[in-house]
């Protein structure tokens, strides 16, 4: 796929459909703003976060001309209102994924108002759970567990197993943070347990699509990789990798340079470089913070390793910045 067509093709096109000659907004108008949001959830999936955040700035640019300048009832003027929040989520999604945290903070801020705002929970879920995970990343373990708590008390009533599988494993995550090992393993095993039973309830909101038993083999392997125990991090980041679909590019290089990580850590340098080599193939599209940082890492243990993996971690070092 070539990028720039598609962006053209599924994102750009919405400029010129946001507004009808009238200047008065309805349905349709408010079905193509949608579209848009949507070419950015694939393009993040595919590509991540440094190469579409500008787009979906932009974009959420345009659906606020249209609630600040336009006519429109009030039952658009909700759906508007749900979709600049949703938009404005997706900009600190992009931007927590490219490394700008303050910004991603700022953007889930505005989302949180406007979920508040319209008492919508389905948005304040989304959004606890992206607050969640920036808290882990951040080494604010408790905040990520409490804001995940939030999130599932509101999650409940859907009925969603994949949602509630999804917001077990950011609980798994920050309970290990805090050094509740027993506690993140029976929340990962709820998470597992959930993500079987994704077929029998009512499906995740769109946004979750990307969460499935990959994300939770992913979520095992790091679990196993921060506490130290590098080979038994393996299986679990490969069966990660064998599982994820091929439409989440940004994901699949990342599983695999994490799969290096942790093989460079279990002192298997070889197979470390094989993987490692082998993701540059993703990253000729991918654009994604977090990659790159955890190529990084990658590359810095293979240079402190043998000749052969010293000169894997070379050319690694042409793919950084």
């Amino acid at each position: 796929m070539d990028r720039r067509s598609f962006v053209a093709d599924s994102v750009g096109a919405t400029a010129g459909l946001a507004l009808g000659s009238s200047h008065t907004v309805g349905s349709a108008h408010v079905a193509e703003l949608r579209e848009g949001l949507r070419s950015l959830y694939t393009l993040d999936d595919a590509y991540g976060g440094d190469a579409v955040r500008s787009l979906a700035v932009r974009h959420l640019c345009r659906i606020r001309r249209v609630i600040n300048t336009a006519s429109y009832p009030e039952t658009i003027s909700r759906q508007l209102l749900l979709l600049a929040g949703e938009t404005a989520e997706q900009c600190a999604w992009l931007h927590y994924d490219a490394g700008e945290q303050s910004i991603a903070r700022q953007y889930w801020g505005e989302a949180l108002t406007t979920a508040t705002m319209l008492r919508d929970d389905s948005l304040e879920i989304l959004v606890l759970t992206g607050l969640s995970m920036q808290a882990i990343h951040e080494d604010r373990p408790r905040e990520g567990y409490d804001l995940a708590r939030a999130a599932r008390a509101r999650a409940v009533p859907f009925g969603s197993p994949a949602l509630l599988s999804l917001i077990a494993s950011r609980e798994a995550r920050a309970l290990a943070h805090m050094g509740d090992h027993g506690g993140a393993r029976s929340r990962l095993a709820d998470s597992f347990r959930m993500a079987d039973r994704a077929d029998r309830g009512r499906p995740a909101p769109e946004w979750a699509a990307f969460h499935s038993h990959a994300e939770v083999d992913f979520v095992q392997g790091l679990l196993y990789d921060e506490a130290g125990r590098h080979k038994a991090a393996v299986p679990f980041l490969r069966a990660a990798l064998a599982r994820q679909d091929r439409a989440y590019g940004r994901n699949r290089a990342l599983y695999r340079l994490t799969l290096a990580r942790s093989l460079a850590q279990a002192g298997e340098a070889e197979e470390a470089a094989a993987e490692a080599l082998g993701s540059l193939e993703h990253l000729a599209e991918v654009e994604s913070g977090r990659v790159v940082r955890r190529l990084g890492e990658v590359r810095d243990l293979l240079a402190a390793g043998g000749a052969a993996a010293r000169a894997s971690a070379e050319a690694l070092t042409d793919h950084l910045p």
